[in-house]
């Protein structure tokens, strides 16, 4: 149980914000974006893309800056953001203006506060599209902190935000780095060598071009393998298998006799999605290590391992996520609209680049490289995501304290200023 603190007074959400009732028709509206649930991300505090309001013909609700936007549809309960330029959003979107000095991003970390979303969850209604309203959020109970209190929490959670920001950025730009980076080098290669044009686009002089089939061997289940003779079976459904990243994070234990169905595959495998969207959104990984040397995979998965002394795994992982190299293949898929796969046969003939083995290693190390910093900053992004959710609950409940504490307010300050 909580103590609350002596300063802090019993409120509801009226008490800290207003609705704004103020539509308009898109094009009326001279200036500004145009914001729908699509672009605010849950668990964060400011919207990073927009629309064009030219693109909307219905009317919509008006903002301004230091608004508060609220997805109201479930399951979007979890979105708010401090607007922090003028425009207008979709009817799905509830605004709330902030009361007196109020700070907006202490509204908007209440907003994201489990009791709140739980408040929220319970408040919908609607069979097809439950949604909550003003009406029933607006007697929202909590707590409310001094004015400078609210502030320092704000600022506070804020300052972890703009981390989380940074770490977003530079895990973007390193993807970005990685795009440009496949294009160079399986284009000119690493030795500054002439190049060639062939069939399939331009490479160095040097390399060779091969049916897939020729330099890696596509696996099958081999004649003396029985499920039934061991306990379990590692099972690795399409959900786990990851995109754009080569190290697979888990995998499921089964026993065998759960085993109907499924894609035999061995330590050492490339698991390449063949199923649309899967295939083109870059579904695949390589099994480094699994119980009992092999396991059992989604029937919608081609295995493909490395051929000693010609071939690295690594370096068809890589080349397989190159866009244009997706596309050549997706645009050979076979069967039904929406259900469309790649056939063995497909990537048995397809024609791939062939350097020297030493050189297929050098390039896959360098794409390594690129993903251990991306992974470094996805998990730094992830630590801060973890703290934020643990210091919003803390500090909206008045657990932990920082009435006394030295923050700096500039930044929030800065922000409130354009009220």
């Amino acid at each position: 149980m909580i103590d609350t603190p002596i300063e802090w007074t019993n409120g509801n959400l009226n008490d800290l914000c207003d609705l704004k009732k103020d539509s308009c028709n898109p094009s009326a509206c001279k200036s500004g974006v145009y914001v729908g649930l699509e672009h605010i991300d849950s668990g964060r505090f400011f919207m990073r893309t927009y629309g064009k309001p030219e693109q909307v013909v219905s009317a919509k609700n008006r903002f301004t800056v230091n608004d508060i936007l609220y997805g109201k549809l479930r399951p979007y309960l979890d979105k708010a953001v401090v607007a922090v330029t003028e425009g207008i959003c979709s009817t799905d979107i509830i605004v709330f203006t902030p009361k007196d000095k109020t700070p907006s991003f202490f509204i908007v970390s209440l907003l994201h506060s489990d009791r709140f979303i739980q408040y929220a969850i319970q408040t919908t209604h609607g069979v097809n599209h439950p949604r909550t309203s003003w009406a029933a959020l607006k007697d929202f109970p909590t707590l409310i902190p001094p004015l400078p209190e609210q502030q320092k929490i704000a600022a506070v959670l804020f300052k972890i935000q703009k981390a989380i920001e940074v770490q977003e950025l530079i895990i973007e730009r390193t993807q970005e780095l990685k795009k440009a980076t496949m294009h160079q080098v399986f284009t000119y290669g690493l030795s500054g060598e002439k190049t060639k044009e062939t069939e399939i686009g331009r490479i160095p002089e040097s390399w060779d071009i091969v049916p897939m089939a020729r330099a890696y061997d596509f696996t099958k289940k081999p004649k003396h393998i029985n499920y039934s003779n061991f306990d379990s079976v590692a099972f690795i459904p399409m959900d786990l298998i990851p995109n754009d990243n080569p190290h697979l994070g888990k995998f499921i234990n089964k026993k065998s006799s759960e085993i109907s169905s499924g894609t035999y595959f061995e330590a050492g495998d490339i698991l390449i999605s063949k199923i649309t969207p899967c295939f083109e959104n870059g579904k695949q990984c390589i099994i480094e290590k699994i119980p009992n040397g092999f396991g059992i995979a989604t029937t919608e998965v081609i295995p493909v391992k490395e051929k000693s002394n010609l071939s690295n795994k690594y370096f068809l992982f890589y080349y397989l996520l190159k866009d244009d190299v997706r596309s050549m293949i997706a645009g050979k898929m076979e069967g039904a609209t929406g259900r469309q796969r790649v056939p063995n046969h497909l990537l048995k003939d397809f024609l791939i680049p062939l350097p020297a083995l030493n050189e297929q290693k050098e390039i896959a190390n360098i794409f390594l490289t690129i993903d251990q910093k991306i992974e470094l900053h996805t998990a730094k992004k992830s630590a801060l995501q973890d703290l934020f959710k643990t210091m919003l609950n803390k500090l909206i409940t008045g657990e932990i304290r920082v009435k006394d504490l030295d923050v700096d307010l500039s930044e929030i300050n800065n922000q409130e200023n354009q009220r």
